[in-house]
């Protein structure tokens, strides 16, 4: 599986975007997807997973409320809609996949990563 995520951007506080992950090959089903991010000097930390359904999902504390993931196994793409914007949302976001059901929040379990997108909120 290949995963390209895109999306990410410059935005204001308050502000919204939407990334999106697009993966390759036919087994898109078979993974629970996720989204990480990483802020400059920080570890990788997990922020949203998927199941392969799309029926359940699950957030850090801090997205609660603010952001929403989803996937569409049709079109083999994973998306993450993020509003209320914070600058402590600033970071790079990777999407990743996870062999089987639903995907945990460490980044050593999952079996393919997507290359990141940057997102930058300012204040």
């Amino acid at each position: 599986v290949q995963l390209q995520a895109s999306g990410g951007g410059l935005v204001q506080a308050g502000g919204s975007l939407r990334l999106s992950c697009a993966a390759s090959g036919r087994t898109f089903s078979s993974y629970g997807m996720s989204w990480f991010r990483q802020a400059p000097g920080k570890e990788r930390e997990f922020v949203a997973a998927i199941n392969w359904s799309g029926s359940g999902s699950y957030y850090t504390d801090s997205v609660k409320g603010r952001f929403s993931i989803s996937r569409d196994n049709a079109r083999n793409t994973v998306y993450l809609q993020m509003n209320s914007l914070k600058p402590d949302d600033t970071a790079v976001y990777y999407c990743a996949a996870a062999y089987g059901p639903i995907g945990t929040q460490t980044p050593s379990e999952y079996n393919y990563w997507g290359q990141g997108t940057q997102v930058t909120v300012s204040s």
